[in-house]
């Protein structure tokens, strides 16, 4: 591989990193409350200096996945953990997490094949 092709693999793993650690910090500005929604990706790229074709182009191709699965993942790891770790209330979560009950509701559904509350029923100890 030559210098140039390296340097090419190096900033591509560099952008996937630093869209990593931004989601992860985004994610928790918004639980916390400091920031009252979730960006768009357009939004990401342009905070992370690239546009939204090579975030969403880098990633891929670092990950064979869209940035918006990561992004999904991560929102739902907070979730899980927020059903599992509090008493807080379906409904309370979801406005957390700046969606409407009903549709947190479905978007968790979607991917993890249970509602919210049938997932906190079977995991929580």
């Amino acid at each position: 591989m030559t210098n140039k092709e390296q340097d090419k693999v190096t900033r591509r793993k560099e952008i996937t990193e630093n869209y990593f650690q931004f989601l992860d910090k985004h994610i928790e500005d918004v639980v916390l409350g400091k920031v009252d929604e979730f960006m768009e990706i357009n939004q990401i790229a342009s905070e992370l200096f690239v546009s939204h074709k090579h975030l969403t182009d880098t990633v891929q191709k670092e990950t064979g996945s869209h940035p918006c699965h990561f992004y999904d993942l991560k929102i739902l790891d907070e979730a899980k953990k927020m059903l599992l770790e509090t008493d807080k209330s379906i409904s309370e979560i979801a406005k957390i997490l700046t969606y409407d009950p009903s549709n947190f509701s479905k978007f968790f559904k979607k991917f993890i094949g249970q509602t919210p509350g049938q997932f906190r029923k079977e995991n929580k100890k």
